[in-house]
């Protein structure tokens, strides 16, 4: 029996060695062929990814844009975001793109290597931010529930997607001044149900991080829950 399994292993993958052969996947950065046990990028490009390191630090610039305007505990973003660089074509594709995969790998990419600082090991529950469900069909998914999939692979912590709802379908925040994201997204989103999340410690997920508004709307609907405390982590942030 053991040596019959082994046999299927071993023709699996020589049979995934013929497909990749004559169809490879490509890098979603610099188009180049990945190599097996390479998801969505190649090394060298994850490598050149611009990092924020802000996982190590407590009091971090994402941490700081929510200091007086809501109650959180931790705040983080993985990668730094700016306009025409590899993190903006990494957030595009499954943004714009249609690339559901991209934001699933993503946030596993993001959670493997920000669970080495142990940042979020207190987490009890993943909170994707929510689209309007207008706009969620016209996507065909919410790409920060995507991220919340992949981070789950790895982290092994529960999400929910029901718990908080967009209620009313706000116009997109490029360009906005950040006094106009805030006017934008305020009281937005509500709950379905509190007792959901009662004395549980959330991650608040999104894709980039620019004012914070979204991020604070989202939390000044959760704050005053029993006991609940509220963290956040986004895949990019934007200077």
């Amino acid at each position: 029996m053991g040596m019959t399994m082994k046999m299927i292993s071993t023709a699996k993958e020589v049979l995934n060695d013929l497909i990749h052969l004559f169809f490879p996947k490509l890098c979603l950065l610099c188009k180049e062929p990945l190599i097996r046990h390479e998801e969505l990028l190649c090394l060298k490009c994850l490598y050149d990814l611009p990092r924020t390191n802000y996982a190590w630090e407590e009091e971090n610039p994402v941490y700081q844009r929510f200091i007086g305007k809501a109650y959180i505990t931790h705040a983080s973003s993985w990668l730094h975001y700016q306009k025409g660089g590899k993190v903006q074509q990494l957030v595009h594709s499954f943004k714009y793109h249609d690339n559901k995969e991209a934001a699933y790998q993503s946030g596993k990419l993001m959670a493997m290597e920000l669970g080495k600082t142990g940042f979020y090991k207190e987490i009890d529950l993943l909170i994707p931010v929510p689209l309007h469900k207008k706009r969620k069909r016209e996507r065909g998914y919410n790409q920060s529930e995507q991220l919340c999939a992949g981070i789950a692979s790895v982290w092994n912590i529960p999400v929910n997607t029901t718990a908080l709802q967009k209620m009313t379908r706000s116009s997109t925040q490029t360009n906005k001044t950040i006094y106009a994201r805030w006017i934008n997204v305020r009281q937005i989103f509500t709950l379905t149900d509190k007792h959901l999340i009662e004395g549980k410690h959330i991650l608040l997920v999104d894709d980039v991080v620019t004012s914070g508004s979204t991020l604070c709307s989202c939390a000044e609907v959760l704050t005053g829950i029993p006991q609940v405390k509220i963290s956040i982590l986004t895949l990019a942030s934007a200077t």
